[in-house]
């Protein structure tokens, strides 16, 4: 399999712009109107061909990130056989911000969800300006971030799950992509927010990703009902003046949404 890489002479971590310079330092130099046509040989001819294509690839986001994945797989059979090179362990020496998105991403694909969830939630946690959107095509941080949500749900990480299922959804009111499965995403996010939220994170966090959720507008039965879960936390809170403004304005938005008793009670019933 070819090295695009290799061939332009750059490191796998190479920004837009060092593959740009790569290339056309490397064309003026193979290029054939640069060359007398009559010493021109075919390994030139190829060598300059295989070059155009490698700066193809690599300039186009969703492509490369396509290499990227198919070069660490082919390596890693070649590893098998010998070859001393390993994609994975090459991505955990390093410690840039890029290196280990595309770790996460690529331990999702390769059966070490395991790994994938616990190296996005330190990177999280350790890193308040991590973007794994910033590293990846928009379409292959839609379909891995939401594979990534779904194992982040399975062990109970609730909170991270609810921010990056966020910026998946915001991607897709942007600009459509997967609508064709879009309800699944909805209904994953509905579930977690109206059901894995609360009891399981502080009412803090909660009202975090509760007040993220809303921002995408999504319905006003949909917000109704997130508003009453933020009535909840406010009331437990001690905050019964924003309690109040919730539940108000959830009932606003929707006069049939569910209401827990003692919120009713002790919320709009005594002032």
């Amino acid at each position: 399999m070819e090295n695009y890489y290799q061939i332009l002479g750059v490191h796998p971590t190479a920004s837009a712009a060092e593959i740009k310079r790569a290339y056309r330092k490397k064309a003026k130099e193979l290029h054939p109107d640069t060359l007398d046509a009559d010493s021109l040989t075919k390994v030139q001819t190829e060598a300059f061909h295989r070059l155009v294509q490698a700066y193809e690839i690599l300039s186009d986001m969703h492509r490369r990130s396509v290499f990227d994945l198919s070069h660490a797989t082919h390596h890693r059979a070649e590893s098998s056989r010998g070859n001393s090179f390993d994609y994975r362990q090459w991505l955990l020496g390093r410690q840039d911000q890029e290196s280990r998105a595309r770790l996460i991403f690529f331990d999702l694909l390769h059966g070490r969800e395991d790994e994938a969830v616990e190296e996005f939630v330190n990177m999280n946690s350790s890193h308040s300006d991590f973007d794994l959107a910033k590293w990846f095509c928009r379409e292959d941080f839609m379909d891995y971030g939401f594979i990534l949500c779904e194992e982040l749900v399975i062990r109970a990480r609730f909170y991270d799950a609810a921010q990056l299922l966020v910026r998946i959804i915001a991607m897709e009111q942007r600009c459509s992509y997967f609508r064709h499965f879009f309800p699944e995403v909805l209904s994953l996010g509905r579930n977690l927010w109206l059901n894995q939220l609360e009891g399981h994170v502080s009412d803090e966090l909660a009202l975090d990703a509760w007040e993220s959720a809303l921002d995408l507008a999504l319905s006003p039965k949909d917000d109704a009902a997130l508003l009453v879960r933020m009535t909840g936390a406010y009331f437990r809170m001690n905050d019964l003046y924003t309690a109040r403004v919730c539940l108000e304005e959830a009932l606003r938005l929707d006069g049939r949404v569910k209401i827990p008793l003692v919120l009713k009670k002790s919320v709009l019933e005594e002032r």
